[in-house]
């Protein structure tokens, strides 16, 4: 199985599947059951060994120590797959108001939306067992940590690190670069959610069009400054990670069990494609 051919297969399943949306019995409003989650994903690979995960894990300002290698989650790891799950443009355009409170239909997508990619993921791990291949899905493995770095960490650096990154990882397969929100751009966009299965199945590797250049696609236009409810993005100091976590933590509980705010990946030039004209 190529990288092209898992896109095509994934593609057909994502759009098909009647668990792509939101449920009657969930809804937040009656009116807005059904409404498709995401539209059809597209997919990365990198070798297993490719020396930006070394250099990911070597850098304490990327993430450090924290981070495992692949062969580190899976001996004889040979690839990783990365998929990009970009929301449905009802679920992107309902988040366009920009008055600090995130849209029921964007809280599903955060929130059971990544219910349904740990599941899709989990087919896809099926398809490569059905192979013969082994895998492991890091995201759902019980050893995963995510560890909080202290405050005066959080302007410019990630305020927490994690075992596995699926943006670090997306960008060492291909699928994009990061912008000064610290989400990835992909040539989709950004506004979505990310997965990925490390396996021993040996993919020829997608190229990165960007080379190692991690901000290749972000254009520092600074539309995503203008969003952010709690001004925790700037073009002189990026993102303030303390000040966005702390606002993450209130929508904890005003929310509560969906949380998140998605605004600064929606209404800019970067929800929807590259807007760098170098790449797009």
């Amino acid at each position: 199985m190529n990288v092209e051919e898992l896109q095509a297969k994934l593609a057909e399943y994502v759009l098909a599947s009647p668990d792509n949306a939101i449920q009657a019995s969930w809804a937040l409003r009656d009116e807005i059951a059904g409404t498709p989650l995401f539209d059809a994903p597209i997919v990365g690979c990198a070798n297993a060994d490719d020396p930006l995960f070394a250099r990911i894990k070597a850098e304490d300002a990327i993430l450090g120590d924290t981070f495992r290698l692949p062969e580190e989650w899976l001996p004889n790891a040979k690839s990783v797959i990365s998929i990009f799950y970009p929301f449905s443009e009802p679920v992107r355009t309902s988040n366009w108001d920009n008055l600090g409170v995130p849209s029921d239909e964007w809280l599903h997508g955060r929130v059971e939306g990544h219910e349904f990619i740990h599941a899709t993921d989990r087919i896809v791990e099926r398809w490569l067992h059905d192979e013969g291949f082994q895998t492991c899905i890091p995201a759902l493995e019980p050893s995963l940590a995510i560890i909080k770095r202290e405050p005066e960490d959080a302007v410019g650096r990630p305020l927490f690190v994690s075992s596995w990154s699926e943006r670090h990882v997306a960008f060492v397969a291909g699928l994009g670069t990061f912008g000064l929100s610290a989400h990835l751009i992909t040539r989709v966009g950004k506004a979505g959610r990310f997965g990925s299965i490390i396996t021993t199945a040996a993919i020829e590797p997608t190229e990165r069009p960007y080379g190692d250049d991690p901000y290749a696609y972000c254009t520092r236009c600074g539309a995503c400054t203008k969003r952010c409810p709690v001004s925790a993005l700037s073009l002189e100091h990026g993102k303030d990670y303390q000040t966005c976590w702390v606002y993450m933590e209130e929508t904890k509980v005003r929310f509560k069990p969906r949380y998140g705010c998605g605004k600064c990946q929606h209404l800019v030039p970067c929800e929807t494609g590259i807007p760098n004209r170098r790449y797009a």
